[in-house]
């Protein structure tokens, strides 16, 4: 799996860019935004979901592993594809998605060219209670006040689903890890990521020797 790139941007057309990594060039996808902030001959990093289907194997980049998280968290709602996701956060901030989560509110994902009605009160109601509104500076914290967890949190328990893990124990160890860490907004998901496999691993080991075989 290609999990980020680093290279130089050596063309741009619309939302597609292509990087150029050790003589390799490597078409993404990338919101219009993101795009905009880009200039053919600029050294980059996009942290990357590949995309395989039966006739097609695309590359979607992100700036950071937040919107990468929020791309993931969005692909599992149904109905919700990679370039719809991608248009999501090409419309939205992360923090005003998690705003609109919290708050029950359909409307800014309607406006959203390719999200109809259906679909945008599906992305509501799936993602409800993964995401929680940012206040300021609290929006760095693990936990709003009502116990809802961060977009922090979430993209790492999307990581640990995505790897196997049930939601219930990947939120448990991505609430643990998070809570540990004062600086996780800016550690890098990667990292986190590192330590709740760290904590899963012999978590279950124990687990499956205390319970030991089953007839």
């Amino acid at each position: 799996m290609i999990a980020s790139l680093r290279g130089t941007l050596i063309a741009r057309a619309g939302a597609r860019v292509v990087i150029d990594v050790a003589g390799v060039g490597y078409a993404v996808a990338v919101t219009e935004r993101h795009a905009r902030e880009l200039r053919v001959g600029d050294s980059v990093r996009l942290h990357t979901a590949l995309v395989v289907r039966e006739d097609d194997m695309s590359l979607f980049g992100f700036a950071d592993e937040v919107e990468l998280g929020l791309f993931e968290l969005l692909r599992t709602v149904s109905g919700v594809g990679p370039k719809s996701a991608l248009g999501v956060l090409g419309e939205m901030t992360p923090d005003a998605i998690a705003r609109a989560i919290a708050a029950d509110d359909d409307a800014p994902f309607r406006a959203v060219s390719g999200i109809g009605p259906k679909t945008a009160k599906l992305i509501v109601v799936t993602l409800a209670g993964k995401l929680a509104a940012p206040a300021g500076a609290a929006a760095a914290d693990d936990r709003s006040g009502d116990g809802t967890p961060s977009v922090v949190t979430a993209s790492l328990v999307a990581a640990l689903t995505g790897l196997g893990w049930p939601e219930r124990t990947a939120l448990e160890a991505a609430t643990q890890v998070v809570e540990a860490d004062p600086d996780a907004a800016t550690t890098g998901l990667p990292v986190l990521l590192r330590r709740a496999l760290g904590l899963l691993g012999p978590a279950r080991a124990r687990a499956d020797e205390a319970g030991g075989p089953r007839s």
